[in-house]
């Protein structure tokens, strides 16, 4: 599976517009402040030459009473706009943030297994902090810059107009310099911005890899190299930003010198005889600040590019997620418990960019209500199996099967009720016990149901001692409870869900003689009338299996139960022996 393709900067920003239109009430108000903001700037431009002609010129009683008042209507009603427009602009910015996190946030849940396999975790969280913002900027603080600073542009263009047509025109000698400096600018945003993405996730992986590995880097003396590392990443980071930054700096300093250029132009020319004669000069005051009162909005209008572009980088990303397919769930088969009966077909799977098979043509029947075990040396695909049965993965060729259908044909969570799964690397959530044990489908069971399934999985001795009990929190990944607490607690999760089929991965391994004692009296209790996958490193633990499938290099070598295949002195014998040898020599 690969990522959808990006779409064109012109579809992802009308694409991203979208977004906000769904706030529209909320927009059209903000849109209605901005043009108020922006009329009342340009009416009081306007005020200038009334100000000076009729108050200090000609002294006239009535403009002298009704300016005062015009001044403070034109302020207060600035006032109102500016606060809508930025509430507005506050709210519906808000609003696609929450959007666009609720939208990656759930097509992460229905991604395949391989996505996670092959996207590096900083980047998967820096797409759900850091580039939803650049997003909500480019599509409602951009947005606002916009539509304020062209509106004020035209509103000062009018009043220049209006008092002094003549040089006003001569002034549109800087259009053609500002939309070629425009375009310059956009095209280096645009290169820059996809990179300030990647830089930013780099960023958040070597953190979060840094923050979860502690224990090793200080243990094996990886402080140096880690410093060294993210020293290099986020110089790389600073540089990117910097050069927006310098972007950004040249061209606000050749808007203001041709502006300035522009500015003299218009004292030169109004000082003209012919201009003196024509213009008073209030005419000639207010052209010049409507002239100088445009410039800001000028500026930030060519700004304003590094905010779109880093924005519809980012919203490429978006939503190349969030248009890449999810895990195929094609079926309509369900059922409320099945006989937990599976069988695999010549079944052959290959890991993108793999060399080699994972699994070839393997046939494996698993019959219902008892114990298939899974043995072979690291990487002969014994997880890779057990992986097909949720369709955490799908066959190349071949077919999985369960009670006789097809995997494809049952819905997926249908598929996955049937199913309970226990591994070596517990996840638990930091929440409660009682939480963990019942969790996602299972958060409705009651009190008394989750004591029983503590029990059962001899996990209540140990909670029954912590100070909250059922209730007592668990740390971030487990941490404040030791590997075989961890690993009840997991049981009693599966315990709790009560599935027709079980997938033991590794469950008991790296643990000690005790907890290990009781984890087993735990699964053998868990085991009972279901149809239990375990893959196994110690053999030991599957003696009593009630067959045993040996792998090697993605392929079933060997099948029996325990007494079978060690008279037959192949595959498992040859294991046998060397774990018994190493146990000897221990």
């Amino acid at each position: 599976m690969s990522v959808a393709a990006p779409a064109s900067a012109a579809a992802t920003y009308r694409r991203l517009l979208a977004y906000s239109a769904r706030h529209w009430p909320i927009a059209v108000l903000a849109v209605l402040g901005m043009a108020v903001d922006a009329g009342a700037t340009a009416g009081f431009t306007w005020l200038i030459k009334p100000m000076l002609d009729d108050l200090f010129v000609r002294q006239d009683q009535n403009t002298i009473f009704w300016m005062p008042i015009l001044i403070v209507i034109v302020f207060v009603l600035r006032g109102i706009a500016t606060w809508l427009t930025d509430y507005g602009v506050a709210r519906v910015g808000r609003g696609v943030v929450h959007s666009l996190r609720e939208q990656v946030f759930a097509r992460y849940l229905v991604m395949p297994a391989g996505y996670f396999d092959r996207e590096a975790s900083g980047q998967l969280i820096s797409r759900v902090t850091y580039t939803v913002e650049q997003v909500a900027q480019a599509s409602t603080e951009a947005v606002k810059v916009m539509i304020v600073d062209s509106l004020t542009v035209l509103g000062m263009l009018f009043v220049m107009l209006w008092y002094g047509a003549r040089l006003t025109l001569a002034l549109f000698v800087m259009a053609p310099l500002i939309a070629a400096l425009v375009w310059f600018v956009g095209r280096r945003y645009r290169r820059i911005s996809h990179r300030i993405q990647h830089s930013v996730g780099s960023v958040t992986g070597v953190v979060e890899e840094v923050v979860g590995g502690q224990r090793e880097v200080k243990v094996y003396g990886g402080g140096t190299y880690e410093q060294q590392r993210f020293a290099e990443i986020n110089e790389h980071n600073r540089r990117l930003n910097l050069k927006v930054a310098s972007t950004n700096a040249l061209s606000t300093a050749l808007v203001q010198i041709i502006a300035a250029c522009a500015l003299a132009g218009v004292v030169f020319f109004a000082t003209r005889p012919a201009m003196l004669a024509q213009m008073s000069a209030g005419s000639f005051m207010a052209t010049i600040t409507a002239m100088i009162a445009m410039l800001p909005s000028l500026k930030r209008l060519t700004t304003v590019q590094a905010m779109m572009q880093r924005g519809v980088a980012a919203a490429q990303d978006l939503f190349a997620i969030l248009d890449t397919p999810g895990e195929p769930d094609g079926g309509t088969a369900q059922i409320a418990r099945s006989r937990g009966e599976i069988a695999l077909e010549r079944v052959s799977l290959r890991y993108p960019g793999a060399s080699s098979d994972a699994l070839h043509e393997v046939d494996l029947f698993c019959p219902a209500g008892k114990v298939t075990a899974l043995v072979g040396r690291s990487g002969s695909g014994k997880t890779t199996l057990a992986s097909l049965i949720p369709r955490f993965y799908e066959p190349g060729t071949g077919r999985v099967l369960l009670d006789g259908r097809p995997l494809t044909e049952w819905t997926l969570a249908s598929l996955r009720d049937q199913i309970a799964l226990v591994s070596q690397h517990v996840v638990l959530f930091n929440d409660s016990i009682a939480r963990n044990i019942a969790y996602g489908a299972l958060g409705g069971a009651t009190r008394e149901r989750i004591r029983e399934a503590a029990a059962a999985a001899n996990a209540l001795e140990f909670i029954e001692r912590l100070p909250d009990g059922l209730d007592s929190r668990v740390g971030e990944g487990g941490a404040l409870l030791s590997g075989g607490q961890r690993q009840r607690i997991a049981i009693a999760r599966a315990i709790l869900k009560n599935a027709p089929i079980l997938i033991l991965d590794e469950a008991t391994s790296a643990l000690d003689t005790e907890s290990e004692r009781l984890i087993q009296d735990a699964l053998a209790r868990l085991m009972r009338e279901r149809t239990t996958l375990v893959i196994a490193h110690r053999l030991s633990t599957i003696e009593h299996a009630d067959q045993i499938v040996v792998l090697d290099q993605g392929r079933i070598v060997e099948t029996g139960r325990h007494d079978e295949l060690l008279a037959r002195g192949g595959h498992y014998a040859a294991l046998h022996r060397m774990q018994f040898h190493d146990t000897a020599g221990a």
